[in-house]
């Protein structure tokens, strides 16, 4: 039983013996192992801070990339309305010049139309006057005394006519 009742010189010894290891790591150990500590402690609340820092800036490009799509499509929606504009004026144009192109062709056609009938129209006109003097010399030259054969030559005359 000497080891479980130990005796006071062992206590001493003991007691100096652990003494003098702990004043050895306080001296030499402990303001390393401090150091230590604090200067993880320090990196590590960089570390946060950083990552704070980090966090807020992906905040702050977000904010701006979201900013930069909505002006994006705002000014896309101004091309496309600006186009589509352009797209019908052009439109209009084109109908309107395609309606006075259309509207000078009629009235050319009209105009040559009228043209047209009115030489055809002289040339009637011509030829009834021309027909009108041969019968009236060929009555005149036969001197028929007869109005039944005067009536019969004249018909004779305009089916010549209506065959040539």
């Amino acid at each position: 039983m000497e080891l479980v009742t130990p005796g006071i010189g062992l206590i001493f010894w003991q007691t100096i013996t652990f003494l003098i290891v702990l004043g050895l790591l306080a001296a030499f150990v402990w303001r390393p192992i401090t150091d230590a500590l604090r200067a993880r402690e320090g990196f590590i609340a960089d570390s946060l801070d950083a990552a704070e820092n980090a966090k807020k800036d992906i905040a702050k490009l977000k904010e701006d990339n979201e900013y930069l799509l909505k002006e994006a499509r705002i000014e896309r929606d101004k091309i496309l309305a600006q186009a589509n504009e352009a797209a019908k004026q052009i439109k209009e144009a084109a109908k309107e010049e395609t309606a006075k192109i259309t509207a000078k062709m009629t009235a050319d056609a009209k105009a040559v139309i009228v043209s047209e009938k009115n030489a055809a129209l002289t040339e009637v006109k011509d030829l009834v006057a021309t027909l009108s003097l041969d019968i009236a010399e060929k009555v005149l030259r036969k001197s028929l005394e007869d109005k039944k054969a005067q009536e019969s030559l004249v018909k004779e005359l305009i089916k010549d006519i209506k065959v040539s």
